[in-house]
């Protein structure tokens, strides 16, 4: 933690290098505010200070309005949907979709099917499920390449839930079978 007359200073000033480094709690009103906040400065003697936003509100301050402290940077709101798509794409990786729905992957963020789906157009670019397909597919290509196994166990190794699927997803992609992508 800084000391109190830097923290002092870089509240004055409304300095944004010091932007989730403290946060300031105003005695007389009871709320918690970032440095950069706009709202009319305090005196000196009414405001304490605080290394994360959770230090002030266990000391029992609110978060200000205007300046969302707990959204301040390197907290998690602050990462915002961003951490959210990269918790799916873990757990898409981790094969959730190759036996579960996409409203069990959203149920298991915490948002809904339709949510997810905007996410996903807005950070990926593609559908979760159009996602998992892709994952699916460079794993069978990755097996395909570097393995001696049989075009079924590639296809159920990689997530597909029969050969027909997999072919079908294969030619689709690459315009060839499996067999002769392999040659």
């Amino acid at each position: 933690m800084l000391d109190f007359e830097t923290c002092n200073q870089a509240r004055l000033r409304r300095d944004p290098a010091f932007d989730g480094r403290f946060f300031i709690g105003v005695t007389t009103t009871g709320i918690y505010c970032r440095p950069i906040c706009p709202v009319r400065q305090p005196l000196t003697q009414n405001v304490c200070f605080y290394p994360t936003a959770a230090a002030a509100e266990r000391a029992g301050y609110r978060p200000c309005l205007r300046c969302r402290p707990e959204t301040a940077p390197f907290s998690p709101a602050w990462k915002g949907t961003q951490s959210t798509v990269a918790r799916a794409l873990r757990l898409i990786e981790e094969g959730v979709l190759d036996h579960g729905s996409v409203g069990d992957l959203a149920g298991s963020l915490g948002i809904g099917p339709r949510h997810l789906a905007r996410l996903f157009r807005r950070h990926v670019g593609a559908s979760p499920t159009r996602t998992a397909k892709t994952m699916r597919l460079q794993r069978a290509k990755r097996l395909l390449n570097g393995s001696d196994l049989a075009i079924t166990d590639i296809a159920f190794q990689s997530g597909f839930r029969s050969v027909r699927r997999f072919n079908a997803a294969f030619s689709e992609l690459y315009g060839r079978s499996p067999s002769s992508l392999r040659r």
